[in-house]
């Protein structure tokens, strides 16, 4: 049976996945480890150590909604996030996460959107749609991050490397 909001959330988070794996491979040679000249600022190899934490919120939350059918998403927590990761790691565990959301999402029904999930922020929950949209914007505001170090490392990225547009290939 069709589900035409989580459907339509998934094609989204697919859509950021790939933009994020092509604009890893536009990292330059050595690029992994240039960090902007803020103090405090992460390199790119810790950036994309974050982003497979964003990726890693998504499969928590979808495991919370099925624990007993996607048991084996405890084997992520083995995998380190927020850690210096390279190109091809990134890359490789993008896909694994991608696979791994795609599980979650096949057990979704668009009536689970508006389910309350309980979060160490609000005891009370909030609903599956929410959390699924906080963790979007956590991704796509780190994709930003990496094509604005692209950008400062000299790489010629430009809005099509960014964003999808409606009407055009993939």
């Amino acid at each position: 049976m069709a589900q035409p909001l989580c459907d339509a959330f998934l094609m989204k988070l697919h859509e950021q996945l790939e933009l994020t794996g092509h604009l890893i491979g536009l990292l330059p040679k050595g690029g992994i480890d240039w960090a902007p000249s803020i103090p405090g600022a992460w390199t790119a190899a810790e950036l994309l150590g974050h982003i497979l934490e964003c990726l890693s919120g998504f499969c928590a939350l979808l495991y919370t909604c099925e624990p007993q059918r996607l048991a084996h998403f405890q084997l992520l927590r083995e995998v380190p996030v927020n850690h210096r990761c390279g190109q091809e790691e990134a890359q490789e565990r993008i896909r694994t996460y991608g696979s791994h959301i795609d599980q979650g999402f096949a057990l979704l029904r668009d009536a689970d959107l508006a389910r309350r999930i309980p979060t160490i922020f609000v005891s009370e929950g909030e609903t599956l749609a929410t959390l699924l949209l906080g963790n979007l914007e956590h991704l796509i505001n780190h994709k930003h991050q990496l094509f604005m170090y692209l950008k400062l490392m000299g790489v010629t990225a430009g809005t099509r490397d960014l964003y999808r547009f409606r009407g055009e290939p993939a």
